[in-house]
């Protein structure tokens, strides 16, 4: 079935899968997944057991699993994380479709979840397609005018080549670029993960497996949100 949505918007099963009264469990669950991969627990099956001990849904185990992380791993990133006064007159590279996805899940209502390192992360994701939304746009304005906020001379989009639809994408980012005036690349590449890690300049993600191994990294979705979207549905499993 094709993919018809115009937002990105909330999962209608997201009020209480994610409502105040589920947030103490879920967090419970985080700080659980988290010891256990600290001790050397396999992803999957520590999520089953986190999971069935506190009753959680598919989408609750996934919002737990994207918010967990070792305390060997939260000192790591916290460690080579950027702090927006650094950024001035500097070079970014953009995980382009993790970064975008995440201010349009904010714009649209949707569930943006703060994880234990304290990044901002959609719930959606892109999986093999990416579709334009009408919040699509405003997010890349709003990414924009966060970087020229914070200085940043130069920015590098990296998009998934194999992603349909990335060269759409690629336009819309350039023929931005070119109507604020902004210093801005946009480039296809197979497989963006590999270059963010070993990048020599600072990259944007909350890509979890990429903060793992990155040199210097910055917040950029959540400096945008809490800067531009006061009214982001954020669920905080960070404490």
């Amino acid at each position: 079935m094709p993919d018809t949505r115009h937002h990105r918007g909330p999962d209608p099963h997201d009020m209480a899968a994610f409502g105040p009264s589920a947030l103490p469990a879920l967090r419970e669950a985080v700080a659980d997944l988290s010891w256990m991969l600290g001790r050397g627990y396999a992803v999957t099956s520590a999520l089953k057991l986190v999971g069935d001990r506190w009753s959680l849904t598919e989408r609750q185990r996934l919002a737990v699993r994207r918010c967990a992380c070792s305390d060997e791993a939260l000192t790591r990133r916290l460690r080579h994380l950027v702090a927006p006064d650094d950024l001035h007159g500097r070079a970014v590279l953009l995980d382009g479709f993790n970064v975008l996805t995440t201010l349009e899940a904010a714009l649209g209502g949707a569930v943006v979840l703060r994880g234990r390192d304290g990044a901002d992360r959609d719930l959606a994701g892109v999986h093999g397609t990416y579709r334009k939304v009408e919040e699509t746009r405003p997010a890349i304005a709003l990414l924009g005018d966060q970087m020229a906020a914070l200085g940043i001379a130069r920015a590098l989009w990296l998009l998934d080549s194999p992603v349909s639809n990335s060269g759409r994408l690629r336009g819309i980012l350039l023929q931005a670029a070119l109507e604020r005036g902004s210093n801005w690349q946009v480039e296809l590449v197979f497989s963006p993960d590999p270059l963010l890690a070993q990048a020599t300049e600072i990259i944007a993600t909350s890509d979890s497996a990429i903060l793992d191994r990155c040199g210097r990294w910055v917040n950029l979705a959540r400096l945008a949100i809490d800067s531009a979207i006061p009214g982001a549905r954020i669920v905080d499993l960070s404490i």
